[in-house]
Formats: C-alpha cells, sequence, structure tokens
C-alpha cells in the first residue's frame, strides 16, 4: 500500500478542497504509501476543523498544497503558489506589505488601522499584521487553504477564509538534507534540515535557507540591477515527551530580508532635459513599461524585515479528552522605501516608505473529545497585539517646485518657487539656494488591540451516514489609536531660509518667510487642523459567529454538504485620515457541495456552490482623482455568488491529471465612491473580481528499475481579467491604454523534470516558471500624476530557470 499513494501524492500537485482525495498510483504524501496496483481511494489526513480527521470527511471548501507541489513549482513563499488555488490571490511583489484576497474579499489597507480579511496560520498561531504574513515556507509539510468565513475554527480575521501552514515536527529518526538550487537572474537558493533524537522521548529539528538574485529589472543609466532577492531564515524545534500523556513543542522562527526596494518603470515620455512632462499624464500617451528601460533614482531604495516568532505547545491526554495550551511570541520590524515616479530625473523625485513595528502575545486553551455520537471542541483565547506605524512621502525642493508650477500655486512670472527665488539669490551674488533641498512628509500612528474569545464546536453523528454540525464563537476586539502628523521636514531648506530671513531678504522682496513652509502630501481638512497635535480613539466591537453544517453520506464514496457561516472582523481605523474609524465587518455564506470518488475510474471529483453577502467592507482607497491624491476612507457591501470545482484522474499507475477551477460574480451593494467630482454610485456594478481563474495539471513517471525514476510534471495556470466598473476603469487599475492594459487575463506555465536515485538519496531536476515568458502590466503608481506628470508601473516576473539538486541522508 505504501508505494502505490507515494506515487500518487507526487501526482496530485493541486491538493483537495472540500475534502476527496484521489490516492491511487504512485509518489509521496506526508510519508504514507500504497501498493502499485491498488486502485482504491485513500484518505489523506487534516486539521481544518481544529481536529485530525479524513480530507474527505470535512465539509468546507478546503485544498491542500503538499510539499510535493511546493518543489514542482520551486515555491519559496504562498505569493509563488497562488496561481494554482482557483480564488486565491496573494500580490507578494513586496514580501513586506503583501496583499491577499480569498473568493474576492480583502483588505485594501495597508495601514495599522485595520486586519486583514484572510487569517494566516502557522501552526495553529494566528501570524497577526500583514507586514509579517508572508515569510518563507521553512520545513512545511503541507498548506491547507480554507475557503469561506473560517471564525469558529480558526478565530480571528478569517472573514474570507484562512491559510494554514502546518510544519513539521521533530522526528524519532536521525536524518539530514540539503537543496541547492540555482537559476539565471542570479538565483542562488540553498536548504538545510538536520533531525537529531536527542533521547528516547525527544527529538531536536533544524532547519535553515538562504535565498539571493540579482533582480531581473535593470536600470537603464547605471545598468545595475533593481529589486531581486536577499533573505535567510531558520527555524528550530524541539519537541520532548513530558510523562505518558503529556507532549511539549517548542519552535523558534527567525527571517532576515534585506534586498532592494521594488522597481518602478515610467510609462509618460519625457521631453529632453530640462524639459518636463505635461500634467496631469496624458493616459493615451502611456509607454508599454515592458518595451522600454527602466530608469529609478531612489537613493535608498530598500525592502528590509526581521522576524522572530516562539510558540509553544502543549498537548495533555486525560481520560475524557485532551487539552491543548498553545502560547507564542511574534516581533518584526520592516521597512519598504520605493520609487513612485519611475524617472531618473532630479525635478520629478518622489518616492514613499512604510515602517512598521510589531509584536504581538498569543495564549489558547482548547479542550476537545470524542465518543461514539458525538467529536466536540471548545476553548478560550487572548491575543495582545501592539504596533506602530510611519507613513513617509520623500522628495525634494526642486521636484516639489515642479508640482507647485504645475498645480499653479506660486505667484511668480515663470510659475515656480523655489527655482524663482533661487535665480533672485544668484542675480545678486547670495551663494544660497532653494533647491536640492531633502523634503520629508511623515504621518505616525501607533496601535493596541486586546481580543478574547470564547468558542466551542460540536459534531453530532445522528446515523452511520447523517452529521449534523454546530459552532459558535464569541469575540470582543478593543483597539486603542493615535494619529500624529507634523509639518513638512527639510532641515537644510529651513536653515537656508532663517539665514535669509536674519540677512533681511523677504522684507527686501516683500514675501513672508511662511510662504516656502507648506505640505504637499497629508494636506486634506482633518490632516492641516491637527498639524503637530496628538489624536487618540479607542472603541471595543463584540460579536457572536455561528456556524451551521449537515453532511451526508450516499454512499462510502459520495457525501453531500450544506453548510451556513458567519465571518466577522472587528472594526478600525482610517491611518491617514485623523479621526475616521470603520465599523464591523460581517459576512454571511451559504454553501452546498458534494465529494465523490470513483475508485474503480481511478477518479474523483468535488462541486461547491456559494452564495455570501459582504456587509461594512473597509477599503482605504488612493483617490487620484484629485490633484494631490488622498488616501479616504470607503464602506460599503458586497453580494457575490461561485462555484468551486475539482477533479482528479489517475489515467494510469504512471500518468496523472488534475483540474481546478473556480468561478465568481462579486458585485457592489449600497457603494458609493468618494471622489473629487462628488459620489460615485456603484450598486450593481462589479467589483472588480475575475469571473473565471483554473489551473490544470499534469505528471508522469517513468520507472527505471535500479536507475531510479524520471518524473515530469507539467502545470498550467489561469486567471481572468477584472471586471470593470465605473471607477476601477477610470483609476487605471482596471482599464486599456494604446500600448498596454491593466487586470488583464493571465496565463502562467510550470514545467520540471527530476531524476530520484533508487535509495530517495539523490534527486535532480531542471526546472522552469513562467515557460513562455508571459509579463503583465500589474500596477500603476499614480502618485505623481496630477502633479509631477509621471506614472509609474510595474511589471510581473519573466521566465525563470535552473537546476536543482538535494542530497537526504
Amino acid at each position: 500500500m505504501k508505494l502505490m499513494q507515494r506515487d500518487l501524492v507526487i501526482g496530485m500537485r493541486r491538493a483537495l478542497f472540500g475534502g476527496c482525495a484521489l490516492l491511487a498510483a504512485a509518489g509521496p504524501a506526508w510519508g504514507q504509501q500504497a501498493t502499485a496496483d491498488a486502485v482504491t481511494l485513500d484518505a489523506i489526513r487534516v486539521t481544518a476543523q481544529s481536529r485530525e480527521q479524513e480530507l474527505q470527511d470535512v465539509p468546507i471548501a478546503l485544498q491542500v498544497l503538499n510539499e510535493q507541489i511546493i518543489t514542482d513549482v520551486t515555491a519559496e513563499d504562498m505569493g509563488d503558489l497562488d496561481s494554482f488555488v482557483p480564488g486565491l490571490r496573494i500580490n507578494s511583489v513586496q514580501p513586506t506589505q503583501p496583499e491577499i484576497a480569498l473568493r474576492g474579499i480583502s483588505t485594501d489597507d495597508f495601514g495599522i488601522g485595520t486586519d486583514p480579511a484572510v487569517g494566516v496560520f502557522i501552526d495553529g498561531v494566528y501570524t497577526g499584521r500583514s507586514g509579517g504574513i508572508l515569510l518563507p515556507l521553512t520545513d512545511v509539510e503541507r498548506i491547507e487553504v480554507l475557503k469561506g468565513p473560517q471564525g469558529t475554527l480558526f478565530g480571528r480575521n478569517t472573514a474570507a477564509g484562512a491559510v494554514s501552514i502546518i510544519t513539521r515536527r521533530p522526528g524519532s529518526d536521525t536524518e539530514a538534507a540539503v537543496k541547492l538550487r540555482l537559476g539565471n537572474y542570479g538565483k542562488q537558493y540553498l536548504e538545510a534540515m538536520a533531525n537529531v533524537a536527542t533521547s528516547d522521548r525527544s527529538a531536536l529539528r533544524l532547519t535553515g535557507l538562504f535565498n539571493h538574485s540579482d533582480g531581473w529589472v535593470q536600470d537603464g543609466a547605471a545598468g545595475k540591477d533593481l529589486g531581486g532577492d536577499n533573505v535567510w531564515a531558520t527555524r528550530a524545534a524541539w519537541q520532548l515527551g513530558l510523562g505518558d500523556n503529556t507532549t511539549a513543542l517548542i519552535s523558534w522562527d527567525h527571517e532576515n530580508l534585506d534586498q532592494r526596494g521594488r522597481p518602478t518603470t515610467g510609462i509618460v515620455p519625457l521631453p529632453p532635459t530640462p524639459g518636463l512632462p505635461s500634467a496631469p499624464a496624458d493616459p493615451s500617451s502611456y509607454l508599454d513599461p515592458r518595451d522600454i528601460g527602466t530608469f529609478n533614482d531612489t537613493r535608498a531604495s530598500a525592502e528590509w524585515r526581521t522576524f522572530d516568532g516562539v510558540t509553544l505547545i502543549v498537548d495533555h491526554a486525560m481520560g475524557w479528552g485532551n487539552l491543548t495550551s498553545t502560547t507564542a511570541w511574534r516581533q518584526f520590524d520592516s521597512l519598504n522605501r520605493v520609487e513612485e515616479d519611475g524617472t531618473n530625473r532630479p525635478n520629478l523625485y518622489l518616492d514613499t516608505t512604510n515602517r512598521e513595528s510589531n509584536e504581538n502575545k498569543y495564549q489558547e486553551f482548547k479542550f476537545s473529545g470524542a465518543s461514539d455520537r458525538f467529536d466536540w471542541l471548545a476553548g478560550v483565547s487572548y491575543y495582545e497585539e501592539e504596533a506602530s506605524q510611519t507613513s513617509e512621502v520623500n522628495t525634494t525642493s526642486t521636484a516639489v517646485d515642479t508640482a507647485v508650477a504645475n498645480l499653479g500655486l506660486a505667484p511668480t512670472p515663470d510659475g515656480t518657487l523655489f527655482g524663482f527665488f533661487s535665480q533672485v539669490l544668484a542675480a545678486n551674488g547670495i551663494p544660497l539656494s532653494l533647491l536640492g533641498h531633502d523634503w520629508n512628509e511623515t504621518f505616525r500612528n501607533t496601535l493596541r488591540t486586546k481580543a478574547y474569545a470564547g468558542f466551542g464546536d460540536v459534531i453530532w453523528h445522528v446515523n452511520d451516514k447523517l452529521n449534523l454540525t454546530f459552532g459558535l464563537r464569541y469575540t470582543r476586539d478593543e483597539k486603542d489609536f493615535t494619529w500624529f502628523n507634523d509639518q513638512r521636514s527639510a532641515p537644510t531648506l529651513d536653515a537656508t531660509l532663517d539665514a535669509l530671513e536674519a540677512a533681511g531678504f523677504f522684507a527686501l522682496v516683500g514675501v513672508p518667510k511662511e510662504m516656502f513652509v507648506f505640505d504637499l502630501a497629508f494636506i486634506d481638512p482633518p490632516a492641516m487642523m491637527n498639524k503637530g497635535v496628538l489624536n487618540r480613539a479607542s472603541d471595543s466591537w463584540s460579536d457572536w459567529s455561528p456556524r451551521f453544517v449537515v453532511d451526508y453520506h450516499f454512499t462510502d464514496d459520495l457525501m453531500g454538504f450544506a453548510s451556513l457561516a458567519k465571518g466577522y472582523k472587528a472594526g478600525g481605523f482610517n491611518a491617514l485620515q485623523i479621526g475616521s474609524e470603520f465599523d464591523n465587518e460581517d459576512v454571511w455564506n451559504a454553501e452546498v457541495g458534494i465529494k465523490h470518488a470513483l475508485p474503480q475510474a481511478r477518479l474523483a471529483y468535488n462541486v461547491s456552490v456559494f452564495h455570501y453577502r459582504y456587509d461594512n467592507r473597509q477599503s482605504i482607497r488612493l483617490d487620484n482623482t484629485s490633484a494631490i491624491p488622498r488616501f479616504v476612507i470607503d464602506t460599503g457591501d458586497v453580494e457575490a455568488y461561485g462555484v468551486d470545482f475539482d477533479l482528479r484522474w489517475q489515467v494510469t499507475d504512471a500518468f496523472g491529471l488534475d483540474f481546478n477551477a473556480a468561478y465568481i460574480d462579486s458585485e457592489y451593494k449600497d457603494y458609493a465612491v468618494d471622489t473629487a467630482a462628488g459620489l460615485l454610485d456603484l450598486d450593481g456594478q462589479p467589483t472588480g473580481e475575475p469571473s473565471w481563474s483554473a489551473a490544470v495539471g499534469g505528471h508522469y513517471t517513468w520507472h527505471l528499475g535500479t536507475a531510479g525514476d524520471l518524473r515530469l510534471a507539467l502545470r498550467h495556470a489561469y486567471r481572468g481579467a477584472c471586471r470593470g466598473n465605473d471607477y476601477n476603469r477610470d483609476s487605471g487599475d482596471c482599464a486599456s491604454f494604446p500600448g498596454f492594459s491593466t487586470g488583464q487575463s493571465q496565463d502562467r506555465t510550470d514545467l520540471r523534470l527530476g531524476w530520484a536515485s533508487p535509495d530517495g538519496h539523490w534527486n535532480w531536476a531542471v526546472y522552469g516558471n513562467n515557460m513562455f515568458d508571459n509579463r503583465y502590466v500589474t500596477q500603476l503608481n499614480v502618485y505623481g500624476r496630477e502633479a509631477f506628470g509621471t506614472v509609474g508601473a510595474v511589471v510581473s516576473e519573466p521566465r525563470t530557470y535552473g537546476v536543482e539538486v538535494s542530497l537526504k541522508f
């Protein structure tokens, strides 16, 4: 039985949602195996419902990504896997500021005032703030992606679903492994693992990785590489038996990321120096960023993060059930400074910086048990978080002068401010200039959160075929928040202004010094009225979140289920708009599905149909319809229905196919967008979420006897085009331009050919990701569109390829 299950799971690199698994053929899955001629379906064990169960018995839309698919697509973090999970979208261009969405539900905010709508958990511990979510996949056993509200089972901020990452625990066998990957664009990836039994009841597992690449964008002027990866991470886990009934696991995770910031390509044609582009920028003139050079001048382009996390899990078995205590601490500091203008012109310079510091603590006690009629669990939890954030805009007085002239703010003959008076100084022989000085505007926030919860979940086995499930969670969130926005900081400019004032220059020319002291970025009315003033707000939100499930086994291989679940996310604050506050979010999700296996045909399929109502959707949006872009707060409702489909077919013992697809129709309800021209009603219009996403894969294994095994894996992913509405077309998020489109459909094809020695000690492989070199414009940076006449673009990665060798002993 063991060889067979192993071969099949190698072929199944798309895992299963809803719980139906086809395990009949040839490859490793979590250490289990089966015989080569079996034609029955075997079970995979998962913990999606906070209890260990067979996957096909879990009445949840669930997809499992095992170690094999992580290897086959050379995934380094979750951002490399989302294409192969229909309905999941992760923007991982900036690891310290990722965006994650599931079934069209996401949080459009990078500020600490709100929480993510998709909860990410590592070994059952909530990872918290988005800046600490996208970590390297270090010694991961599997990833369970649960679609739909999961608050009863997983906890806070899982209104859209949950991503549960399960790492490998220390084992009793002494073993070690090392993996080396070399590829184009200077890719160097090294991963090592050692597992040592420290006694007959304890073991230590150590893992580490180093990941570097030069980046695939080069600066058109300097020739230096832009972007790239530079990260190392390590994990240590020690498992100890304490008596006959108690086990303790303590783990430590550390990551150090230190690399250049995300590159930006300017797409507005520039006249020869000292000429300037027209402002606002004309969309009909945009150039295709895939066909032109990239010119960046961010003097301190950087993205870095240091992360540490410690987890203690104690399991104790008692006569009536089990007690699990989970204690965790997480801390990270991060910085992300990126270019926005996409040029190397000093008079157009603009960059933004996000700095975060976060510390959170988590404690959970969970009780569980089972009888002939009932499986049950109950627990309580406490979460505490302290965070700080600064959002910065960096430019120079030279570039500010360009904005002042374009916006018509200076009453001078040539329309400039600093430039005009610098000319006056030069004409009078005064060796001072108001140009070329650094200019910084900063918004500071702090957050303190406390969250308390109690939960319970019971499965009643009515009979051999029918199960009824009821779960309920109570959550209380308390938040204290602060805003602080001072006047712009330009020390050398202010020193020059002070010197000129002391010399009587301003009295001579008849202008006040205050004319040169102003803000350009944070100028909405609340900010202007509160410059230099610390503002505080406190609020709390409470919620009861139930789930009801009925599942019925028509036969041993066919199950149907229906569920109704509520998702909840606490309210919060707009980090960049003083005094603005969100109500809590609610999601009600109704779902029906079937899970059907046809063992004799080596075929399995799953279908799930859902409908949800998403109320008080929280959104902080950059409104670029005004001359100076501003962050505004939006709330509205969303309604959606959709279908998830999954099919697997093991054609022969050597050849397997799989197919996954998701359809969603998502529309706004009771939603109006605040623009400079007034409210724009989007009721009944699509939210932008693509209708279709799908992935198809196949694998073939040649068994070469004493020469080992040769395995070919091919996988293709598709994500449909965004669905435009009256706002996202105008903002450029879902728009067509003469040279390119944003939000267009995307395709990705990955290929891997690997050889394994008969004893399993050696593995060699060649791989290619995005084999057809499909590249897409994924983001437009429009901060400078009105004031500077500049627009930057971000392009997806090109084809990457390389060779990989691993040794296990």
